[in-house]
């Protein structure tokens, strides 16, 4: 499986975001962080940023929604364009319902596990999704150790969707970077979101190339 890195843009800088999404124009997609300060205490950005990131054509979109209604949110996301849509399990009231109201959009969609979250009571539905998120942190703010204790829940939620037979990502969140990807990739992630270990990198496309390089040799 070949890795996806996808930049958070959380650590650019804003007041730069055409010249940062530049800087960053060889990933494979802009990881977009929208915090409402309700369900993460911390306050990001929303629909104009995500927006403008997507008319720049400069990446597609991967929005992570960590707010409060994403059945009432969610869909405009996929509506402006973002190429993936992902919400939080522990926010939705209805997850199945708005997973089919993203994809009738035209989004693929992700469902995010908070560090204390199980994949469990997710398996038998697994196959309305395209992406499974696993934060390796608390959601909220860029710049955290990757916990290491996260590993095994990648490793089962991959489990489970090679026992199902499908073809879902998993992807990672939170302190990914070069001294951690290689283990995320061999517990069977495929989707890495580095922030600060881009955007403080000296260049961040050769960052990028060594990070896809790295996941790739661990890659199911």
């Amino acid at each position: 499986m070949k890795p996806t890195i996808s930049p958070s843009i959380l650590n650019c800088d804003i007041a730069d975001l055409r010249g940062e999404l530049t800087k960053i124009s060889s990933a494979d997609v802009a990881h977009v962080d929208v915090m409402d300060n309700h369900f993460v205490p911390n306050l990001s950005w929303g629909l104009p940023v995500a927006e403008a990131v997507v008319a720049s054509k400069i990446l597609p979109v991967d929005a992570h929604l960590m707010i409060e209604d994403p059945d009432r949110w969610a869909p405009s996301y996929a509506e402006i364009g973002c190429q993936s849509v992902t919400f939080h399990a522990e926010a939705a009231a209805a997850p199945l319902r708005l997973a089919r109201e993203l994809h009738r959009i035209g989004s693929r969609v992700g469902l995010a596990l908070r560090p204390a979250t199980d994949i469990a009571p997710f398996v038998d539905i697994l196959s309305e999704f395209d992406m499974i998120l696993v934060m390796t942190v608390e959601p909220g703010f860029g710049g955290q150790s990757f916990i290491d204790s996260m590993l095994p829940k990648v490793r089962r939620t991959r489990e489970a969707i090679n026992a199902a037979g499908l073809e879902v990502s998993v992807q990672v969140d939170g302190g990914v970077s070069r001294r951690t990807i290689e283990r995320a990739a061999e517990a069977g992630a495929d989707n890495f979101v580095a922030g600060s270990a881009v955007f403080t990198a000296d260049d961040a496309c050769a960052e990028i190339a060594t990070l896809r390089e790295l996941a790739a040799r661990h890659c199911h």
